[in-house]
């Protein structure tokens, strides 16, 4: 058997080949990430078979988007391919040398001695509906993140503009609100506005849901206003509105592209009470092939939900955090899934309140939902069932 070491970078790709016995027949070369140095690496491949090397192993650190054309590259050659957490290879970095050393020419060896150390489960390539799913989710998760500090600045100038206007209006980010603000960013201003005008903007903006009388509330409540105007406020205010409304819609196409993808897959992961479309493709996508996993401890501690565990002589922790080591992404759809299922499941609402009436804090709580969540997922994925609410 033929082991390969390959630590992935943006440019070039470092290699170390090893064959059962442990002697190194290719040790430290590098290959560029083209199509040249591709093939550059297969030539080098073949020179080091001999003929009792019927099988290939590869062993690939993840480095996101560095290595996927690689992988990709390496699945169609035939090569049985094991993807590494970059942890294990700094552990086992760390655990070969107490000297701080990091070259890309190590980390090929380290990966190597860890294909050849462990029983570890190759790598299969993901379907591309699941791919597709992965792309889009996560670029609506980058999008939300996005939003946010521009929804915080939002607020911000809200207060500055017209501080009053929070309590008058339910929400600050309905389509009504945003609406009038980009036409009329402040108290001044709106004071200022004609009221046929100021009730048409509304009236539009609300599809008939504020009247006149709404309108003239609002009027006056500019009016009174202890708002201090300031042009530059009002015109990032608008810009800020702007923004928000183009990357709002920008999110809307894509959860609209994940709804259809989601159509297609029939997923029963949608059954759950509280994971829809959006969320059911987050989980779906960065779980991939459910059978990699043997149980939802697994699962679990892939989404790096697990708590960690500390113990040292006679004593052993009781309150400890999560280890935090895998997806943030499913980490994420996982904890809002569970803060929707809390509202739409009565078993998840029954279980989340008895661990709070336990005396336990809201978020060790929502930790448990998070193991439920995995638990009901694993199941029904494994199982390919819908999900029914226990009686």
């Amino acid at each position: 058997m033929l082991y390969i070491g390959i630590d992935a970078a943006k440019d070039k790709h470092d290699c170390c080949i090893v064959d059962s016995d442990g002697e190194f027949k290719c040790d430290g070369f590098t290959f560029a990430n083209s199509k040249e140095g591709f093939e550059k690496f297969l030539e080098i491949v073949k020179q080091s078979l001999s003929s009792k090397d019927k099988i290939i192993k590869v062993g690939l650190k993840s480095t996101g988007y560095y290595s996927t054309n690689l992988l990709s590259f390496l699945n169609s050659q035939g090569f049985e391919v094991v993807v590494f957490n970059p942890l294990s290879v700094s552990r086992s970095r760390t655990a070969n040398s107490l000297r701080r050393t990091k070259t890309d020419k190590n980390d090929s060896r380290y990966i190597v001695q860890l294909l050849m150390s462990g029983n570890f489960k190759p790598y299969h390539k993901q379907s591309y509906h699941i791919l597709r799913l992965k792309s889009l989710s996560r670029a609506r998760f980058r999008l939300v993140k996005e939003i946010q500090p521009l929804k915080n600045r939002y607020r911000r100038l809200i207060h500055l503009l017209f501080p009053e206007l929070q309590g008058f209006f339910c929400k600050l980010d309905i389509p009504a609100v945003i609406t009038l603000l980009t036409a009329l960013p402040g108290a001044k201003d709106i004071a200022a506005c004609n009221i046929t005008k100021l009730a048409n903007i509304l009236s539009t903006a609300s599809r008939g849901r504020f009247k006149r009388a709404k309108a003239e509330a609002l009027k006056r409540l500019a009016k009174n206003s202890i708002a201090e105007y300031n042009q530059g406020d009002a015109f990032e205010l608008k810009l800020t509105l702007q923004r928000i409304q183009f990357l709002e819609n920008q999110k809307a196409e894509i959860e609209a592209e994940i709804r259809n993808v989601m159509s297609e897959i029939k997923s029963p992961i949608t059954s759950i009470n509280g994971v829809g479309d959006v969320l059911g493709a987050a989980i779906l996508a960065e779980i991939g092939d459910i059978n990699t996993f043997s149980s939802s401890a697994k699962l679990l501690a892939f989404a790096g939900c697990e708590p960690s565990t500390y113990q040292s002589g006679k004593f052993t922790a009781t309150n400890t955090p999560m280890v935090k080591h895998g997806s943030r992404y499913l980490r994420n759809a996982l904890y809002l899934a569970v803060k929707s299922a809390y509202l739409h499941s009565p078993s998840f609402r029954a279980y989340i309140d008895r661990k709070r009436a336990q005396g336990k804090h809201f978020y060790t709580a929502m930790s448990h939902g998070i193991k439920k969540m995995v638990r009901v997922v694993f199941v029904v994925l494994k199982r390919n069932i819908t999900f029914t609410e226990p009686i």
